[in-house]
């Protein structure tokens, strides 16, 4: 049995004060389901000390580069010095405004499991893709660059994302069945362990879509974006996925 997971994405949001008073407000009491909180990186710190009541600390990206000078980058042994456990990679908008390439995103990925921590990666198409009916093709493609740079164990110790490019930020969101029907491709593609991975749905998650999503079989939980600068939201959410 796969524990669910939700792991928020607070962007490019926050101060010190909004996260003092988010962690006052979160609720995670009674729910069984995993929680990350991936804060902007000078808020790490704060969130590593907040971290143990019930919720891990995640990154937003890292480097792909160990060391060096690469101004303004930060390496995956930086995140471990803050008790950083997990790192998300391959976000569209790190594809879209960045430029990173799914080459790019995979040696991310293999940094972060050399260095012990657990990547979460997010794969997804975007509208002009689903309409020309590539989202399989364009998932595909997305997890295979992955797998051929990580290795036979690729997705032990690896959360996936699927995120439909068309639903971040948008208010729309993929119907239950539609997220189903990647989720379900998307376990089969990792073979034998796919059983075991955690597969998130993200995309204008809200507490009022979250539950239907939640009851799909391959969706395991979600990477939430704008709803989670909302304590209270967010709360709800985490206890929707403790199905």
């Amino acid at each position: 049995m796969r524990t669910p997971l939700v792991a928020a994405n607070w962007k490019m949001n926050g101060s010190r004060a909004f996260a003092e008073q988010f962690f006052t407000a979160l609720d995670l009491q009674g729910s069984g389901c995993e929680v990350v909180i991936c804060p902007p990186y000078p808020y790490l710190p704060l969130v590593a000390e907040k971290a143990g009541a019930g919720f891990s600390t995640g990154a937003q990206s890292l480097s792909e580069e160990s060391s060096g000078a690469y101004t303004g980058e930060v390496s995956a042994d930086m995140l471990l010095d803050w008790s950083v456990r997990y790192a998300i990679v391959g976000h569209s908008e790190r594809r879209s405004l960045y430029g990173e390439s799914s080459a790019l995103v995979a040696r991310k990925f293999v940094a972060a499991k050399s260095a012990g921590l657990i990547p979460i990666l997010c794969v997804g198409e975007t509208l002009q893709e689903r309409e020309e009916g590539r989202t399989l093709d364009v998932v595909a493609a997305q997890l295979q660059a992955v797998s051929e740079a990580a290795g036979d164990d690729v997705w032990s110790r690896a959360v996936i994302a699927y995120e439909p490019v068309w639903a971040i930020g948008t208010g729309k969101t993929a119907t239950p069945e539609q997220a189903q029907q990647v989720h379900g491709f998307i376990r089969e593609q990792l073979g034998e362990t796919g059983a075991a991975v955690q597969i998130l749905y993200g995309g204008s998650v809200k507490a009022a879509n979250a539950e239907a999503l939640f009851a799909q079989v391959d969706i395991d939980g979600a990477l939430v974006g704008g709803a989670s600068l909302d304590a209270e939201e967010f709360s709800r959410i985490c206890h929707a996925a403790d199905r």
